[in-house]
């Protein structure tokens, strides 16, 4: 709801590379490279010597970052093999209902913001589509229905709703400026003024990384001069895309990457499922300076399935890494990366200790996982664009509530094909409630929530097909929805991220990389997932005695200029 979070509409991101000097990119503010301006060089992210063409490399997990290192990889000419444990995808996984509909539900990532530039580099080069996500308060969402402590609020603006709310969205603006100079924040990332957002970041870090959002919150002098209503209101209603209470106990920093960047507006979802990113990348043939045949893709490499789960990451005499496959042959590999969740390195992959220094394993074992709860439904069609004839709006609108379903999604796309309801969207506690139920258990709870709020909808007689639920903590190739860094836990991120840049390790530690959202500054988005594997591609590339060109540096040849601030332990 906040004034500097309010999202615009509009058909489809703009090109990543436009130059558009208004533009908010997630650029930094940890590590500010030009990932989208490098890709789009025209001369090319890098060369890796003739002789080791055709050289095999390790991919652990088919998610969004593996694939788009996998994919990077092999134009360069190496050739990724790539594990995988469950589908391609990762937590990009968007699921066809049993009614055969093309229709689906997006049971991970479904909102992409436009500040996600490289993210959208991919989206365009593989030619899907996009449109305006229907957060609450926007214009893709038509309406939005509030409805808290039992009383209901119709909107369409914040400017409908009552003076509370209002107040509310004016004291986190107000917040963000007076504690941060968001606004000159904001400046920098939109001009790519490395110094100066560097300095103003790096300021920030050092006062911030041991402080919770919720402290910022209740101490900021916006917040301290109005109620405690007020906070349970924006824990609740929260801003942007709805309520945050469930990130209160986050650092600050976490939170304040998240809106300085704006992944909090402007979003979009991928129509036909977001989970064709990884998909399409498997598909998509090499580009023409590419030292493979024409033709060759990752899937032909592959022909046509992926490597069984990874089991087992060894180091032998010769330096190489050692893959044991749960259902194949594995491999003796010069180079690893790892882009699966950091915990299943103690749980699911037997990890040689040794690979990584404890530091490392500190890190690694400390990263903190969200929970996450999704419960889906298809129904004939958007009913609930009906008008109410007697108050004249829509039967049902976008609703946020502090009822057991948290947020409810609308999506259709046209009054006569089937769509798609989320009917609950729920975090941490909340989602801890649904773990036990199966999911027609979590959609009849859904429906005994929402018939509170619109009593005169019959929801579940539009319902054709079985509900799709999830819920990623009970998932063991997943063990949680993504990263929610804790107050202290900068150190821990900074690690994992600057991992590719290997020059100073020692050899017992190198060739084997990390990526993936969660190695990211900016955890659940899928910049960071892209970000990181284009870091981990650079540090494969040099590992293998390749280079950037010289007038495209990649993003280990800046990294002593660039790099994230290290903090004294």
């Amino acid at each position: 709801m906040s004034q500097t979070s309010q999202s615009h509409c509009f058909t489809a991101p703009g090109d990543p590379e436009d130059g558009d000097p208004e533009r908010i990119t997630i650029f930094g503010p940890d590590f500010p490279f030009p990932y989208d301006s490098w890709l789009a060089s025209p001369k090319g992210i890098g060369t890796i010597p003739a002789e080791k063409h055709g050289a095999e490399v390790a991919i652990i997990g088919a998610g969004l970052s593996g694939m788009v290192a996998a994919y990077e990889l092999m134009n360069l000419g190496l050739r990724p093999v790539i594990y995988e444990s469950a589908r391609m995808g990762g937590r990009l996984r968007s699921e066809q209902f049993s009614s055969g509909d093309e229709a689906v539900a997006e049971l991970g990532g479904m909102r992409f913001p436009e500040s996600s530039s490289t993210f959208f580099h991919y989206v365009q080069k593989l030619g899907l589509d996009t449109k305006a996500f229907p957060n609450p308060l926007t214009p893709a969402a038509d309406s939005t229905v509030i409805d808290l402590a039992g009383k209901t609020w119709f909107a369409q603006s914040v400017d409908d709703l009552p003076a509370l709310f209002r107040e509310v969205a004016e004291a986190w603006d107000a917040a963000l400026e007076d504690g941060f100079g968001f606004s000159d924040l904001q400046e920098a990332i939109r001009g790519r003024d490395v110094p100066r957002l560097k300095a103003l970041w790096n300021d920030i870090v050092r006062r911030w990384d041991d402080h919770s959002f919720y402290e910022f919150v209740a101490t900021s002098d916006a917040f301290s001069r109005l109620s405690f209503r007020h906070r349970e209101v924006f824990g609740q209603v929260g801003f942007g895309t709805g309520g945050w209470d469930s990130d209160f106990a986050n650092t600050m920093l976490e939170i304040l990457r998240v809106v300085i960047t704006n992944c909090d507006s402007d979003q979009h979802l991928i129509r036909g499922g977001a989970e064709q990113v990884p998909r399409q990348l498997w598909e998509l043939e090499t580009g023409p300076d590419s030292p493979w045949p024409e033709g060759t893709s990752l899937r032909s490499l592959h022909q046509g399935r992926t490597r069984s789960a990874a089991r087992s990451l060894r180091r032998r005499a010769d330096g190489s890494i050692r893959v044991t496959e749960a259902y194949g042959p594995g491999g003796d590999y010069d180079a690893v990366l790892v882009t699966c969740q950091s915990w299943l390195l103690t749980t699911h992959i037997d990890c040689e200790e040794a690979l990584f220094s404890q530091d490392m394993w500190m890190a690694l074992d400390r990263t903190r996982y969200m929970q996450s709860a999704k419960t889906f439904v298809l129904v004939d069609r958007p009913f609930w664009k009906d008008l109410d004839p007697q108050t004249g709006r829509p039967a049902m609108s976008m609703t946020l509530t502090d009822r057991m379903t948290r947020g409810t999604y609308l999506f259709d796309d046209g009054p006569d094909q089937p769509a798609v309801m989320c009917l609950s969207y729920s975090w941490m506690s909340d989602a801890l409630k649904m773990l036990s139920h199966s999911a027609p258990e979590r959609t009849r709870l859904a429906l005994e929530a929402l018939a509170q709020i619109y009593p005169n909808v019959d929801i579940e007689s539009h319902i054709i097909a079985e509900p799709i639920s999830v819920s990623w903590e009970a998932d063991p190739n997943f063990l949680g929805a993504f990263k929610g860094a804790l107050p202290g836990h900068y150190r821990y991120n900074e690690r994992m991220y600057s991992h590719f840049y290997q020059q100073s390790m020692p050899d017992s530690h190198r060739g084997i990389f990390l990526a993936g959202d969660d190695i990211s500054f900016t955890p659940a988005w899928a910049e960071g997932a892209v970000q990181t594997g284009l870091n981990a591609l650079w540090g494969i590339m040099t590992h293998f005695g390749g280079t950037s060109h010289p007038q495209n540096p990649g993003p280990g040849d800046v990294y002593d200029q660039l790099r994230p601030l290290r903090l004294e332990d």
